[in-house]
């Protein structure tokens, strides 16, 4: 996995591209990308509220199927209770069944488009069947409505199942008309039944009272839902108003006896009414099982709707059918696929906007940059008096005005650096010349300047302490003293090998120096603090070198502080713990700015002629280089002068092909 990674970084890295490339290819991946994206959510949130706004309006009109639904159910209850309150219903509740109280009952259930209308005693017992007078004398009282009524004694209307036997004894039309073969539907639940025989009605029962308010009988009536169509078409064209979508009712609505479509508008393949096919399993399932209302995406026959669907109860609560409404989905599908395409034409639109717009912006962008790359190479191949014209007023504008600073600032550098370089050469070559004639100048003179020294010293043995001469003789030797250390200083200076490094303890280093100058009488009235980090490694350097760095170090703070005060010398780890810094601090008069600039410059000193021609801390500094390390000075006028060496954390030192190695500690 790393290799592919790494295989198709490194043919990134060969892919070169112009910049106005580059900043086209990328104006019009960000506006694809985005236009993708809103376009995707666009429709994804258009879609969810078509569909939500389908939905809501289904719902809405499964309010307005159920209140058509419930108004033919109080019409049925109305024309019942309108019955009861006929005059002759005593007389024919007393066997008085004349020809003209029928026809009465006859045209009054014909104009009230009643299929039932019957008359029991106050034992539920049948007095009269309008459709079919000559049955008579059986018992309704078992009936779930009538009984209802004989109960609490008022009117009762609900939605119920008739029976095949009671249709029969009704009329064999009612019989007929209530009879379905099954017509195999998809996605229906399986059932071992083939056909239905009993029907569901509107259904409404009221009592009949005499004069003294007893109850002396029952009027019923009902209008059978099975193959009746008036409530279903009333439903469509109320709500849908009868609206067709290419060639398609876009609404429709059916009644269901159990799962089975006994009152549809619901057209099949070949344009007829669909009675006899049957719901699909999972909305049958929803509704009768979860007994609640669905409301969503269904397979209706042929077709797919957004509907609504609710449980028909009877008066007891039992769910004995299905009220249902939908909307064809095509029209909603339509209607998405068309944003699709407006959206897709938009984003299309815009990403052919935004490409020519990129390709202006990125030339105008470009064309100063490839300007600059011809001016840096120029520049790069050492012409350095090229120009550019600034182009506008913007951050490139602005860069071509630092670029030709730049330029400007290089050749004026140029030239000092030059004449830097000239003068510094010349320099070099007559201080090496004098260097060397220095250094042979001081072995030459070396040899004369012992005897000096030692004849001087002979004669001040010889002389007696009054003898006049004495004073002129000390004056040799001193200055011949200062000849000597002079010369060897040059020596020194002009003679500085290589160190040989080992292995040392910093801080064992450190207190031998301060053991070797303890008991000189310029340390009496100084007090020496050593703050040493005894968890400091061994560290490969030259311990005769650092010891004379430390010594250097160590003297001249005792000479600023004129003989009293507090030297502190401290040990510690340096950043990142990969250096070791050595502190010395003196409590003496300080160093002036001026003179820190120039205190590591060879022969310069700020002691009084005699003490001093100060080599020491040009010495100092060479070696601390030699060892790769740094040495710097901080000061304060009055508060004393801090000096602090840094030197590598250095733990081993290997041989290799004859070089010393130093391996660092990590």
């Amino acid at each position: 996995m790393n290799a592919v990674r790494q295989t198709a970084s490194e043919w990134i890295r060969k892919i070169r591209l112009p910049i106005a490339t580059k900043l086209t290819l990328s104006f019009l991946s960000i506006i694809l990308l985005s236009s993708l994206i809103f376009t995707v959510v666009g429709i994804q949130i258009i879609n969810n509220r078509i569909i939500a706004e389908a939905q809501e309006r289904v719902r809405n009109d499964l309010n307005t199927a159920r209140e058509i639904y419930q108004n033919h159910l109080e019409h049925v209850e109305d024309a019942v209770e309108f019955t009861t309150v006929r005059l002759f219903m005593a007389d024919i509740l007393r066997g008085d069944i004349r020809q003209e109280y029928l026809d009465e009952l006859v045209r009054f259930k014909e104009s009230e488009n009643l299929d039932v209308l019957t008359i029991t005693d106050a034992d539920g017992k049948v007095v009269l069947r309008v459709n079919n007078p000559a049955l008579a004398g059986d018992d309704q009282s078992h009936d779930e409505i009538v009984a209802m009524v004989l109960k609490t004694k008022a009117a009762i209307s609900g939605t119920t199942i008739i029976s095949a036997e009671e249709l029969q004894r009704e009329s064999p039309a009612l019989a007929e008309q209530a009879h379905f073969v099954f017509v195999d539907t998809p996605m229906a639940k399986p059932r071992p039944e083939t056909e239905e025989t009993s029907g569901m009605m509107l259904k409404a029962a009221a009592p009949i009272f005499d004069e003294q308010g007893t109850v002396i009988g029952v009027v019923y009536g009902g209008i059978l839902l099975n193959r009746s169509y008036e409530i279903v078409d009333k439903i469509k064209e109320t709500v849908f108003q009868g609206v067709v979508y290419e060639g398609k009712d876009i609404g429709t609505a059916t009644i269901f006896q159990d799962d089975v479509r006994i009152s549809t508008n619901v057209k099949d393949d070949e344009g007829a009414r669909a009675i006899g096919t049957r719901i699909a399993a999972d909305v049958y399932d929803y509704v009768t099982v979860r007994q609640a209302t669905w409301v969503g995406r269904a397979y209706v026959v042929t077709d797919w709707y957004i509907t609504a669907y609710e449980p028909i109860r009877n008066i007891s609560g039992k769910i004995i059918g299905i009220l249902y409404v939908g909307i064809l989905e095509q029209k909603y599908t339509d209607i998405q696929e068309q944003t699709i395409w407006v959206f897709v034409g938009i984003t299309l639109a815009g990403a052919a906007l935004t490409t020519i717009i990129a390709l202006w912006v990125s030339r105008q962008i470009s064309s100063p940059i490839r300007q600059l790359v011809a001016a840096s190479r120029q520049l790069a191949e050492g012409n350095l008096d090229v120009k550019l014209e600034p182009t506008s007023g913007d951050e490139l504008g602005k860069l071509s005005y630092r670029f030709n600073q730049m330029a400007e600032a290089l050749r004026q550098r140029d030239e000092r650096l030059k004449e830097f370089t000239k003068r510094k050469i010349m320099e070099s070559e007559r201080l090496a010349i004098i260097g060397q004639l220095a250094a042979n100048v001081a072995h030459e003179l070396n040899n004369p300047l012992q005897g000096i020294v030692t004849y001087s010293s002979l004669l001040l043995e010889k002389n007696v302490c009054d003898d006049p001469s004495r004073q002129n003789i000390e004056k040799i030797a001193i200055q011949a003293h200062r000849c000597r250390e002079i010369i060897r200083g040059l020596l020194d200076f002009s003679r500085q090998k290589k160190p040989q490094k080992t292995l040392t303890d910093i801080n064992a280093l450190l207190r031998r120096c301060v053991s070797l100058v303890e008991n000189q009488a310029i340390f009496h009235n100084i007090t020496v603090v050593q703050r040493l980090d005894e968890s400091l490694p061994m560290i490969v350097v030259d311990p005769s070198q650092i010891e004379r760095v430390f010594l250097n170090l160590i003297i001249n703070a005792a000479e600023a502080m004129n003989g009293g005060g507090t030297l502190t010398l401290t040990t510690t780890y340096g950043l990142n713990a990969k250096t070791v810094e050595i502190e010395a601090k003196d409590t003496g008069h300080g160093i002036s700015i001026e003179n820190m600039e120039r205190i590591f410059n060879p022969f310069f000193t700020t002691k009084e002629i005699g003490h001093g021609v100060g080599l020491g801390l040009a010495i100092s500094y060479g070696i601390v280089k030699e060892h790769n390390g740094e040495i710097t000075v901080e000061s304060e006028i009055g508060k004393g002068a801090k000096f602090i060496v840094s030197l590598p954390v250095i733990t081993k030192v290997s041989e290799e092909n004859g070089n010393k190695v130093a391996d660092f500690a990590h």
